[in-house]
């Protein structure tokens, strides 16, 4: 089953029907969390969502609880709270994405997608990843074409990823199979 964790965002059931296509999908928002469901779950999803990552804590136990233990997803917003979690900085973004497409490419540093390998995906999003960032296991494995802002994030070790882009977007040509070489992998 997965777990969805719904940051009350629009695209939240675009994501839930995207998955329903591989798997039992269960929803609850950040502030109801069902932990009876949360532990039969084989994957975590962060859904994207509205503020910034200190404004949920619920999720921050969650992910803390489950690194590890459990796959989790993190889209967006879910992104962010996972480098949030990880003592990350995140930080305004001078240029504002929302509603736009763009070109993302794969780094050598990614175990899930070929290196160089462009995709094309749908931002929503006003804040980014400050970097330089620094983590043992954590490595960003995509970045934006034009802007080299991080766009996906990959940790084989605890098994946590994630998409500063919305593969539930109709912008995003391929998220489909984006989210299933995650599932999958």
């Amino acid at each position: 089953m997965i777990y969805v964790i719904d940051h009350e965002d629009s695209f939240t059931y675009n994501l839930v029907h995207l998955l329903e296509g591989f798997a039992p999908t269960y929803v609850s928002n950040y502030y109801d969390i069902n932990w009876h469901q949360l532990e039969k779950s084989k994957v975590i999803i962060f859904s994207p969502g509205p503020g910034n990552p200190s404004h949920y804590p619920e999720t921050q136990t969650v992910y803390k609880k489950y690194k590890g233990n459990k796959k989790i997803i993190g889209i967006c917003l879910g992104f962010q709270q996972i480098l949030y979690a990880e003592n990350a900085n995140i930080v305004p973004q001078k240029k504002i994405y929302h509603g736009y497409q763009s070109k993302v490419k794969a780094l050598k540093e990614s175990t899930l997608f070929k290196p160089n390998k462009v995709f094309l995906a749908g931002r929503y999003h006003s804040l980014k990843l400050k970097e330089p960032f620094n983590s043992l296991s954590l490595k960003i494995t995509m970045r934006c074409v034009e802007s080299n802002v991080a766009m996906a994030i990959e940790d084989t070790i605890n098994n946590v990823y994630g998409f500063q882009f919305h593969p539930d977007s109709f912008l995003t040509v391929d998220g489909k199979f984006l989210i299933q070489k995650v599932l999958q992998f």
